[in-house]
């Protein structure tokens, strides 16, 4: 059983990490990355990453995983960006 303080860590990174889905969606539907950066999302992608090492290191389950995911969707923003500039 998980303490209490891992449940409220898990419903935090529930929501934050949700929270960059619709960016992701609506880079994917519109097509436009014009007002991306790529060096915020960068830098978002290192901190993230060291958020996923701190939590191995204090063995949390709330940071690990929702850091995980979090990292998936912003590298998938960086990789829309790149790619939808490429092709312009």
């Amino acid at each position: 059983m998980l303490p209490i303080v891992e449940y409220l860590g898990i419903l935090a990174g529930t929501l934050t990490t949700i929270s960059f889905l619709p960016q992701v969606l609506k880079i994917w539907k519109e097509q436009d990355v014009s007002s991306i950066s790529i060096l915020m999302y960068t830098l978002f992608c290192f901190g993230v990453f060291f958020w996923i090492i701190y939590g191995m290191i204090l063995n949390s389950l709330s940071l690990i995983l929702a850091n995980s995911i979090t990292l998936f969707l912003a590298m998938c923003v960086l990789f829309l960006k790149i790619s939808i500039e490429r092709k312009q």
